[in-house]
C-alpha cells in the first residue's frame, strides 16, 4: 500500500513536470522569430509579402492542426499525441534555423503544427491528472506561456547579436526536446491505462455545431488571438517606425508579455467569481482601444501605450480561455468546445499578421493597420458580450438552444 501511494505521487510530480514543460513551449517558437524579422529579411531576400507569410503561417497552423488533435488523441491517447507534437516541435525549430527559405517555411509549419495539439490537448491534461486543480493549473500554464514568450521575445536581439539569427531560432529546440523526453514516460503510462479503460462517453462525440454560445465563443478567441499575434508579429516594426532602436523595440514585445504573466493566474480567478463575464469583455475593450488610440496620436509616449497594450492582451486571452469552461456543463464538452473554438478561433487570427503587413506594405505605414485594429475592436467586444453571459452549450442534434444559468449557479 505505501509503496502504491509513493508511486502515485511520483506520478503525479512526473505529470506536473511535463504539464510545466509542455506550457513553456507553447509560445515562444511563436514570439521569438518577429524581433529577428529584419535580419530574415535581409538573410533570405524575402518581399514584404513572403514575410508576411512567414508571421501569419504559425497562427494558421494552430487552427488546421488543432482540429486534428483530438481525434488523434482519441485513436492513440493524449500522451503519445503530445510527446509526437512536442517531437515535431524539435524538428520544426531546428529546419527554421538552416539557411535555407524552403526550410524556414517548412519548419515553421511544422512547429505550428506541434504547437497547435499542445494548446488543444493542455485542457485536457490538467483535468486528467490534477481534476482538484483545474482552476489553479490552467493560471499557472497560462502563466508559464507569458513568461516564455517574453523571454523569447526579449532574447532574441541579443542572441543575434551575439551568435546570429540562426542561434537565436534554434535555442528554443532545447527545450522542446526535454519536454519530449519528459512526456516519453508518460505516453508508456497512458498507453497501459488506456488499454483497460472504458468507452468513450457520448459527451466525447456530440456536435456543437447548432449552439450560437458556442460559436461566440469561438469568435471571441479568435478575434482576441488575431489581436494578439498580429501585434506580436508587427510590433517591433511598429515601435522601430516610430523610431526606437530594434533591440527596444524587441523589449517592449517582451514588455507586453512581462505584464500578461500575473494576469494569467489572476483573471481567470477572478471571471470564475463573477456572476457574468461582461464587465470584464467591456473593460478588456476600452482598454486595447486607449492603447491602439495611443499608439496612433501618441508614438512618442511608446512606453506608456506598451504597458497599456500589456494590460488589454494580458487580460483578454486567460479570459477567452476561462470561458471554455465556464460554458460547458461537462469535462467532455469542454474539450470539444476548446477544439472548435481553436480551430475557427485561429483561423480566423491568422488572417491578423497577413492583413496586417499586407496593409503596411500597401500603403507604406502604420497607421491604417492599426486603425484596422482599432476597428476590429466592436466585433471583438460584440462576440465577448455575448459569450460572456452565464449560460451552458447546447450539444448534440438538439435545439440548438443554449441554456442560462440561474445567477447563483453561475458564481463559482
Amino acid at each position: 500500500m505505501k509503496n502504491s501511494r509513493v508511486i502515485h505521487r511520483a506520478a503525479r510530480l512526473w505529470a506536473l513536470g511535463g504539464l510545466v514543460l509542455l506550457a513553456l513551449n507553447l509560445r515562444a517558437a511563436i514570439t521569438g522569430i518577429s524581433p529577428v524579422l529584419s535580419q530574415l529579411q535581409d538573410a533570405f531576400h524575402l518581399s514584404g509579402t513572403q514575410v508576411s507569410i512567414l508571421t501569419t503561417l504559425p497562427v494558421l497552423c494552430l487552427g488546421v492542426f488543432a482540429s486534428l488533435a483530438p481525434p488523434i488523441a482519441r485513436r492513440i491517447g493524449t500522451e503519445t499525441t503530445i510527446t509526437a507534437a512536442l517531437a515535431l516541435l524539435t524538428l520544426g525549430i531546428l529546419l527554421r534555423a538552416l539557411p535555407s527559405p524552403l526550410t524556414l517555411f517548412t519548419g515553421t509549419v511544422l512547429a505550428g503544427a506541434g504547437i497547435a495539439a499542445g494548446n488543444v490537448l493542455l485542457p485536457a491534461v490538467i483535468k486528467r491528472h490534477f481534476a482538484a486543480r483545474v482552476g489553479s493549473l490552467t493560471g499557472v500554464a497560462m502563466m508559464l506561456m507569458a513568461a516564455s514568450g517574453a523571454l523569447a521575445a526579449a532574447l532574441a536581439i541579443p542572441l543575434a547579436d551575439a551568435a546570429g539569427w540562426r542561434t537565436a531560432l534554434a535555442a528554443w529546440a532545447l527545450p522542446s526536446l526535454l519536454a519530449a523526453l519528459a512526456w516519453g514516460p508518460l505516453a508508456v503510462r497512458g498507453h497501459r491505462r488506456r488499454a483497460h479503460s472504458r468507452p468513450s462517453t457520448p459527451d466525447a462525440t456530440v456536435s456543437l455545431i447548432r449552439s450560437p454560445l458556442a460559436w461566440a465563443v469561438a469568435a471571441f478567441l479568435g478575434l482576441v488571438s488575431l489581436m494578439f499575434y498580429a501585434l506580436m508579429a508587427w510590433l517591433p516594426e511598429i515601435m522601430h517606425a516610430d523610431g526606437y532602436r530594434p533591440a527596444e523595440a524587441g523589449m517592449m514585445v517582451s514588455a507586453v508579455q512581462i505584464i500578461s504573466i500575473p494576469l494569467g493566474l489572476a483573471v481567470p480567478v477572478l471571471a470564475t467569481r463573477m456572476a457574468t463575464q461582461r464587465p470584464l469583455v467591456a473593460a478588456v475593450a476600452a482598454t486595447k482601444a486607449a492603447a491602439l488610440t495611443g499608439l496612433l496620436l501618441a508614438p512618442h509616449a511608446g512606453w506608456l501605450w506598451i504597458c497599456v497594450l500589456g494590460l488589454a492582451t494580458g487580460s483578454a486571452f486567460p479570459l477567452a480561455f476561462t470561458l471554455l469552461s465556464l460554458r460547458s456543463p461537462t469535462p467532455q464538452i469542454a474539450a470539444r468546445l476548446s477544439g472548435m473554438a481553436q480551430t475557427g478561433g485561429y483561423l480566423i487570427a491568422g488572417a491578423g499578421p497577413l492583413m496586417i503587413g499586407l496593409l503596411h506594405s500597401l500603403t507604406g505605414g502604420w497607421r491604417i493597420p492599426l486603425l484596422l485594429l482599432l476597428a476590429l475592436l466592436v466585433p471583438e467586444a460584440a462576440a465577448g458580450l455575448l459569450a460572456g453571459r452565464p449560460a451552458f452549450v447546447a450539444a448534440g442534434a438538439g435545439s440548438g438552444r443554449d441554456r442560462d444559468l440561474p445567477q447563483l449557479q453561475a458564481v463559482r
